[in-house]
Order: C-alpha cells, then sequence, then structure tokens
C-alpha cells in the first residue's frame, strides 16, 4: 500500500454517532477540518456542547471548542452538502452495525431529496460515505458494505468506503500514534478522508479492497476472544501466537473466498488490528474471552457490561463460512464455547487433536 500526503483541503466533516469511537475521529477530524458530531439523543449532544467533554463514553478528554454538535441529522447533512464538488464534505459513520442499516436508509431518502432538488443531475452532495463499524449482520451475514449498498439504494452513486485499523478511542482521542486504512473504490473519497484525518501522530493509508479490509476488522475480534479464552485458561504466551498466526490464516482464507486480496491481511487492517485486539488490555473482545477461560459463561460476563463484537458476529461468520466450503477451526470452537456449552477446555482439546497439516 502506497502512503498518500494529505495535500487537499480538507472538506467539512460530519461524524454520525458520538460513543466513544465517533467522538474520538471527531477529534481528529476537528483538528484539520470544520466538523460537527451528530449524536441521535439531544441530551447528549446539548451536554457535549455544554460540557466539551463526553463523560459518558471518553471522560477527560476535551473537545476541541471548534467542535460543533447537533442532533438533527439534516443539520449534519447540511454541514457537509455543497453545490459544487470542490466544497462536497464527507460522512463517517461511526455508530455500530446493528444501527448501520437503518442509518443508512434513512441518509439514502435524504439524499436522493438534495439530489432530485439539483440543477444538475451529476452533481453529488457529498463527496462520499465513510462508515467504521466492524462484523457481519447477524441476521443476513452481510459486510458493512453489502449492508450499505443495499439501505443507500436511494442514492446508489454516492462513493462509499470503510476506515479502519488497529486503534482504541482513547488514545486517538488523547493524540497518541495510530495507523488506519480508509478502504474505497473512489479515489477522491480516499483522498478527501486522508486530508481530513491524516497528520500529526495520526497516519491513514489508501487502500481499495474493501472487502478485506472489513474482513478482518470481523474475525479479528473472533480471534481476540480466542486468545482471551486460551489465556483465561492459562496456557500460556507460545498458544497466544499460534491462536494469532492461525486465526490470521482463517481471516484470510474466509477473505480470499469473499474476493478479497490476500495482500491485505498482513497490514493494518488484518494483523497489525489483530494483534492490537488480542493482546491489548482495552480490548473488548480480549476481556470476554478472558473472563469466559476462567469460567464465567457469556450471559454472565456481558451482564456485567462488557461487550464483544466478535461474540455477536462469530456465528454470522460460521454460517456464512459454512455457505462458502470454508473451514474455520477457531471461529467453530469459539461458537461452540459462547452458544454451545462446550467447556473452554475440551473446545481447546478439540483444537489441539486435530490432524496435522501444511501451513
Amino acid at each position: 500500500m502506497t502512503m498518500h500526503k494529505a495535500e487537499h483541503a480538507p472538506r467539512p466533516v460530519a461524524v454520525l454517532g458520538a460513543g466513544a469511537w465517533g467522538t474520538a475521529l471527531a477529534c481528529a477530524a476537528s483538528r484539520h477540518a470544520p466538523t460537527m458530531l451528530w449524536a441521535r439523543d439531544a441530551a447528549l449532544a446539548e451536554q457535549l456542547a455544554a460540557r466539551r467533554e463526553n463523560i459518558q463514553y471518553l471522560p477527560g478528554i476535551a473537545l476541541a471548542e471548534t467542535l460543533l454538535f447537533t442532533s438533527n441529522l439534516d443539520h449534519a447533512l447540511a454541514h457537509t452538502s455543497a453545490r459544487t464538488p470542490e466544497a462536497a464534505g464527507l460522512l463517517i459513520l461511526s455508530v455500530p452495525l446493528a444501527g448501520l442499516r437503518a442509518l443508512c436508509t434513512e441518509l439514502g431518502e435524504k439524499l436522493s431529496q438534495q439530489l432530485s432538488a439539483q440543477l444538475s443531475p451529476t452533481h453529488q452532495p457529498l463527496t462520499g460515505i465513510v462508515w467504521t463499524c466492524k462484523g457481519l449482520e447477524a441476521e443476513t451475514g452481510l459486510l458493512p458494505s453489502e449492508i450499505a449498498r443495499e439501505a443507500l439504494s436511494a442514492a446508489p452513486n454516492i462513493p462509499t468506503g470503510v476506515l479502519s485499523g488497529p486503534s482504541f478511542a482513547r488514545e486517538v482521542a488523547q493524540g497518541l500514534p495510530v495507523a488506519l486504512t480508509i478502504a474505497s473504490q473512489d479515489t477522491a473519497l480516499r483522498r478527501a478522508t486522508i486530508a481530513a484525518l491524516h497528520g500529526g501522530a495520526m497516519r491513514v493509508y489508501a487502500n481499495q479492497d474493501v472487502i478485506g479490509v472489513e474482513v478482518g476488522g470481523a474475525l479479528k475480534n473472533i480471534m481476540a476472544i480466542a486468545c482471551g479464552i486460551g489465556e483465561g485458561l492459562g496456557l500460556g504466551t507460545n498458544a497466544r501466537a499460534a491462536l494469532i498466526t492461525r486465526g490470521l490464516a482463517e481471516m484470510t482464507r474466509f477473505g480470499e473466498a469473499l474476493g478479497a486480496q490476500s495482500a491485505t491481511f498482513s497490514g493494518l487492517t488484518g494483523l497489525g488490528d489483530l494483534v492490537l485486539t488480542a493482546t491489548g488490555d482495552l480490548s473488548r473482545n480480549r476481556q470476554v474471552g478472558l473472563e469466559i477461560g476462567r469460567g464465567k459463561s457469556l450471559n454472565e460476563v456481558l451482564a456485567t457490561g462488557l461487550t464483544a463484537e466478535g461474540a455477536r458476529c462469530a456465528q454470522a461468520v460460521l454460517k456464512r463460512a459454512s455457505e462458502l466450503g470454508v473451514e474455520l477451526p477457531i471461529t467453530h470452537a469459539v461458537c461452540e464455547v459462547l452458544f454451545e456449552g462446550v467447556a473452554p477446555f475440551d473446545a481447546v482439546t478439540r483444537l489441539l487433536s486435530r490432524v496435522a497439516t501444511t501451513e
């Protein structure tokens, strides 16, 4: 992957979703571009504007005085929409995967209305839409890009992409070093995202392999649960290294079956994100696995307030892999432990008893 310098003037940015990650990205974007953060909850938007701090999701992080806030989706779109291509802004969707379809459907309808009101039928009011959520939709097994393609059908020509990479929200909001990837088939959207975010301690790399980036983001969470389980069982660092390495092989195998490029999985959104999520103390997926390895059930862990994207999408990944004829033994073992009542030690024993093969 070739790194592109942020040589284009930043366009207006609206970040939709005021959780930890959305707030962190709004912090980063506000250092380079006129930025608005949208919260669905009006009370949260008012609190953010008044306190200049997201006390619920990122306590202790001061928000820039230049950062704007709203709970009105039309206001967020007005912030980014323009009548000239040079001024058209960027939408970053930082909502959970479960909310992506509904938000994209609403955006598609609003953008379609804007397009129909334009004097020029070829003009686009946005440079594009970028999402950050990871996983596969539980009901359909679709990746975020596949969900967005369906949900944005009312405005099918709006460029889209995915922003991903090894990152914890708090560190990004603090301005600590981080490297991310923007994957899109649209050159202008890649450049606009880099212009909005790249600089200082944040580096943003361009990629065209949307499917590969999304598969990496989905499966690394499952592998982090597996690594947490192994750590909870006291299996040692050798086992963790093996799980990360073989997990990367599963990720690559599944991605290639969906049309991804194998090289993507050796980059930031593959190996990089996998290592961070499988070993980092701030990783919720690793923490969930750790508690399960120590003897708790998934329901008991979730009752403590911990959430894990890997637990939500593991079954969808396994089902889609089965349809593709792709074998994912670690994912299968995680599903057995999480949803079928198999004891963690028994699941690990089955993995170790598999017939030896070539790497």
